[in-house]
């Protein structure tokens, strides 16, 4: 069975047909769908999917893109939410250095009060990183020391990062702070062979799949919208990477995702 680790259900773009793109993921054997907020009116409407659709979880948290809709109860908001037993991580949640769209140092406070939400909570964090690796990782060490004393048992599963385009070494980085992760359509496109090689390099039991959708399409759909199903598309591409059945490569990805999810196993 496949697992999608990161998907946007409650964006625009799947708005008049949802029921479908559900229908066609459990068709491909996708049976465990993570949509995380970016903000707190997305995390709203994640956990509300999430309780109406069995096969669906949910994320909660602010993007830094999103970072000036924060404001004083945001994070009491946040906990809120979180208390949904649908609830399984934190996110998304990161610095972006790229868009920019908020100042650095509101990216780093709210980042440091989402982590510490997680901490109190005991979930593990969905990390969106672009353009931000040395702050990011620092964040992460940081944060990571802390857990081995207050929270041993999310120490040995913090989080992911989501969407991984940066280099082995720091994936390695990550790995060694017990991280997981994430990867996207990037892995099946023509022109990533430095992301190839990581997905052959890296230990498989720290890999997730996940769409990122609507965005990030896996070739041969690049360009069109993203969907669920189209997981199967990256796990049968790290398969072939790693010169691996594909079903030992879903077993084991959906396997990994149970260990930092903690959600219940598919039956």
């Amino acid at each position: 069975m496949f697992v999608d680790t990161h998907c946007h259900l409650n964006f625009d773009s799947f708005a008049n047909d949802l029921d479908e793109i559900l229908e066609r993921a459990e068709q491909a054997g996708v049976q465990r769908i993570l949509n995380p907020g970016v903000d707190l009116a997305s995390s709203r409407a994640a956990v509300e999917l999430a309780h109406s659709h069995e096969q669906v979880y949910a994320a909660v948290g602010v993007h830094p893109n999103d970072a000036l809709s924060w404001n004083e109860g945001t994070i009491d908001a946040l906990q809120e939410l979180a208390e949904h037993p649908k609830v399984v991580a934190i996110g998304e949640i990161g610095l972006d250095y790229y868009r920019d769209r908020a100042p650095r140092d509101l990216q780093m406070r709210i980042f440091d009060q989402q982590l510490l939400l997680a901490e109190s909570l005991g979930l593990p964090v969905i990390i969106h990183n672009r353009q931000a690796t040395a702050d990011v990782l620092h964040k992460l060490e940081e944060w990571q020391m802390g857990l081995m004393a207050s929270a041993p048992m999310l120490a040995d599963r913090p989080g992911v990062l989501h969407s991984y385009s940066d280099n082995e070494a720091n994936a390695m980085q990550a790995i060694d702070l017990n991280f997981f992760i994430g990867l996207t359509g990037p892995v099946t496109f023509h022109n990533a062979p430095e992301l190839q090689h990581v997905v052959t390099a890296l230990p498989i039991e720290r890999l997730l799949t996940e769409t990122d959708a609507p965005f990030l399409t896996p070739h041969p759909y690049r360009g069109k919208r993203n969907e669920p199903a189209y997981v199967r598309i990256i796990t049968e591409k790290i398969a072939q990477l790693r010169d691996l059945p594909v079903e030992i490569v879903a077993g084991i990805t959906e396997n990994n995702a149970g260990r930092l999810f903690n959600w219940p196993e598919t039956p």
